[in-house]
């Protein structure tokens, strides 16, 4: 075989290799600076590198937070500006973006959103920094093809006023789906409250209802922001961004029992109190919980087996400012970070058999990530 046939097979298998150990990784971020919207990397699940560039740039304004149907094939962004919008987009075979449609948040800055089980709507949190109208929680019907319709439900919560600062207005700061679909549950960082509400998708005006028990209160100025449930639907856990702690609860009949409420950080000082995502582990072993301010870190809990409780096992520095959020890649042995402030996604090596973050492999230079997402 001649030099130029084997330079062609080693790169053809080269090239092989890293398709078969890639994943699709997309990016949402603020677009305040240089970043353009939405972008799709590849990440290798052996090497823990993404890209070295995007295989697209999809432009969109500050998609702070990314949405992916349950056949990954249609996705979704809040826009995180005064006078929010929602954008939908569908996704090819091989990751294509293409956008579809925006439509009117019915708020300003929405930070959040989720998709119901049978698909039909967009639950969509506005979070509203301006305490007057405040945060709502908006719902948004999603037609067959994938395009977002005008809002039909919009509900809002009054705030606890504790904090005069922060919590003069309502501020919905995520929505959550139970695992069985049947209920949303509202973070409102300004109510110190999670109100829970059913769901009703055959009621096409009111899909959403308030449950019994309505809400669970949380303590004064605490801040709730965003609420994580095991694959059984037996426990949950909930950040508290303003006193940075992270709460295990049970649940029983969608009510929240409270079990277990554990700080993050040692620092008494406020400024390194800023708890912000949380993920659990595939087989469900491990919590991590990001705690920004000054204290930049990865919380790692271990999880009970059957009563779900948590147990400290270790704080990791994110080596980089303000972790928006993080996600665990599908292979979970990386966990990636998105560092808003310093402009950059930290991935760092996870053990699998103790849950701890080991190495930092790659720090990837990104301007202000806000989300992570994969598609699998």
């Amino acid at each position: 075989m001649n030099r130029t046939w084997t330079h062609l097979l080693t790169a053809s298998l080269m090239s092989l290799t890293i398709t078969a150990h890639a994943d699709t990784l997309l990016v949402g971020s603020y677009t305040d600076g240089q970043s353009q919207g939405i972008y799709r990397y590849a990440f290798d699940s052996k090497t823990g590198q993404i890209g070295p560039t995007p295989q697209q740039v999809v432009k969109s304004v500050s998609p702070s937070w990314l949405v992916l149907s349950a056949d990954q094939r249609q996705l979704f962004a809040v826009n995180e500006t005064p006078n929010g919008h929602v954008s939908s987009f569908s996704v090819s075979a091989k990751g294509v973006i293409k956008p579809l449609n925006r439509v009117s948040s019915g708020g300003d800055e929405p930070t959040h959103a989720s998709l119901s089980r049978d698909q039909r709507y967009l639950f969509v949190a506005n979070y509203a920094v301006a305490p007057d109208p405040g945060g709502s929680l908006v719902v948004i019907p999603v037609a067959k093809d994938g395009k977002l319709k005008d809002r039909v439900q919009q509900l809002r919560h009054q705030p606890s006023g504790v904090n005069p600062e922060r919590q003069a207005g309502a501020h919905v700061h995520s929505l959550v789906l139970s695992p069985d679909g049947q209920h949303v549950y509202a973070c409102d960082l300004g109510a110190d409250k999670v109100f829970i509400y059913r769901y009703d998708g055959a009621s096409a005006d009111h899909p959403l209802s308030p449950a019994i028990p309505a809400s669970v209160d949380l303590p004064p100025g605490s801040g709730p922001r965003h609420l994580l449930f095991d694959a059984k639907g037996r426990h949950a856990y909930l950040t508290l961004e303003m006193s940075g702690e992270v709460v295990m609860f049970d649940v029983k009949d969608a009510a929240l029992l409270e079990r277990q409420r554990l700080p993050l950080t040692d620092q008494q000082d406020a400024a390194a109190k800023a708890s912000g995502g949380l993920h659990l582990s595939a087989d469900g072993r491990f919590l991590y919980v990001s705690n920004r301010g000054t204290a930049n870190e990865i919380v790692v809990f271990s999880v009970g087996k059957d009563d779900g409780q948590l147990a400290f096992l270790q704080r990791r520095s994110v080596e980089g400012d303000h972790p928006r959020e993080f996600a665990l890649d599908p292979s979970d042995n990386f966990l990636l970070v998105a560092n808003q402030k310093s402009n950059q996604i930290v991935v760092m090596r996870r053990d699998p058999r103790n849950g701890k973050l080991g190495e930092t492999v790659q720090t990837f230079t990104q301007d202000a990530p806000s989300d992570l997402k994969f598609i699998k």
